[in-house]
């Protein structure tokens, strides 16, 4: 059974640093895309980072120079590492695979996700 599993939400204060990590399991992952979705509070799910399998990465305007995605392909798991955290950070972060970086990117047809983490940030 395939399955992404996140990690390392929590309620953190603005400024602060999170790491969040998802581990895949069920099959490798290592020629997947790989990413991260958000789904703040009243609004729609969207694309936060992603990085495919040579190394290449992608962000969304407002987490530029304040998250990093990284992958670990032996471990099979993949990591966000989010610094200087602010309230419009908060939301569910969603881990996400896909063979093709780009509909992972997308996010509409995507193949894998995770069940989501609950990041806070409080003012």
């Amino acid at each position: 059974q395939v399955q992404l599993v996140e990690s390392g939400g929590g309620l953190v204060q603005a400024g602060a640093s999170l790491r969040l990590s998802c581990l895949a399991s069920g099959r490798s992952f290592r020629d997947y895309a790989m990413g991260w979705f958000r789904q703040p509070p009243g609004k729609e799910r969207e694309f936060v980072a992603a990085i495919t399998w040579p190394g290449t990465t992608y962000y969304a305007d407002s987490v530029k120079g304040r998250f990093t995605i990284s992958r670990d392909s032996a471990k099979n798991t993949m990591y966000l590492q989010m610094n200087s955290l602010k309230p419009e950070d908060t939301a569910v972060y969603y881990c996400a695979a896909d063979l093709s970086s780009s509909t992972l990117r997308d996010g509409s047809r995507v193949e894998y996700w995770g069940q989501g983490t609950q990041v806070t940030v409080s003012s």
